[in-house]
């Protein structure tokens, strides 16, 4: 059997004791935290050093309630869920965590380790784009098979991407909060990397909402238009000789509209474009 589609298609519940999300859960045994390896998988690259704080304080006063899940390498073990919830047993001292053994392979453990964040934990926007990412480039599934498995939509799950598509400087302001997925939204109908990372520096700087952030992107994106309009404008000008007007239907329609003073002019208009037409067709 594929095991890919037999972790994935199972949901979360089969791949984590359901009573993890509910109170105390029970554990296979206890092992030693030096023993337990970070996971190669772990997707989540921003943890909260005050929640995990927070965390160890819980596990301090009443125990850890709900056991890490683990694979067993040679004598060791690697963690697959439950980083945060390791972290602060260390920080409160523990030197030893209840855990659950599950026996799998490195894919299924990629698996558990995207879907058990994705479904479960508040990855930033810009970890869950990755871990979508890379469900596509290690298991070849599309963005509609990922929206069904983790139970979103599509077009989340292609937005999301879609950040992916930002400067790694912005990523970065999204990674740590300074930027919203609704900023990142906005920024990305900007045309250029220099004109997105300007926009995403007055959004932080200012502390823009996402409807201002849509207001601002939209007049750059006009006054950007305005100008290659113009441009365009005057290029044709200069090659024709005289005044040329681009009028827009549509984003990618209009027409152009080309002056002329004289019947002389006209002609000589007409001249040089049949000419540069010839000569296009004759090359």
């Amino acid at each position: 059997m594929d095991l890919r589609r037999r972790a994935l298609g199972r949901g979360l519940g089969a791949l984590i004791p359901t009573s993890l999300d509910s109170g105390e859960a029970e554990a296979d045994h206890e092992v030693d935290v030096d023993l337990i390896d970070p996971s190669p998988f772990q997707p989540r690259e921003v943890f909260s050093e005050e929640r995990i704080k927070e965390l160890s304080d819980s596990i301090r006063a009443k125990g850890m309630l709900q056991p890490v899940i683990v694979r067993r390498i040679d004598t060791r073990y690697q963690l697959i869920a439950g980083e945060r919830r390791l972290r602060a047993a260390r920080l409160a001292g523990h030197m030893r965590v209840p855990v659950v053994v599950k026996q799998i392979d490195d894919q299924e453990a990629l698996e558990m380790a995207l879907i058990e964040n994705l479904q479960r934990e508040n990855l930033n926007p810009v970890e869950e784009a990755r871990a979508y990412k890379r469900l596509i480039d290690d298991f070849q599934l599309d963005h509609e098979e990922i929206a069904r498995r983790i139970g979103k939509n599509r077009s989340t799950v292609t937005n999301t991407l879609r950040i992916l598509q930002l400067p790694p400087r912005v990523q970065e302001q999204i990674k740590s909060g300074e930027l919203t997925a609704g900023h990142a939204r906005g920024i990305l109908s900007l045309r250029t990397p220099e004109s997105q990372v300007e926009a995403a520096n007055e959004i932080a700087t200012k502390r823009l909402s996402v409807r201002d952030t849509e207001r601002m992107v939209r007049e750059r994106n006009q006054r950007q238009e305005e100008i290659e309009r113009r441009d365009v404008e005057d290029r044709l000008a200069r090659a024709l000789g005289t005044r040329v007007r681009l009028v827009a239907k549509k984003a990618d329609e209009g027409r152009i509209e080309i002056e002329y003073y004289s019947a002389e002019q006209l002609n000589d208009l007409v001249s040089r474009l049949v000419m540069r037409n010839d000569a296009a067709a004759a090359f």
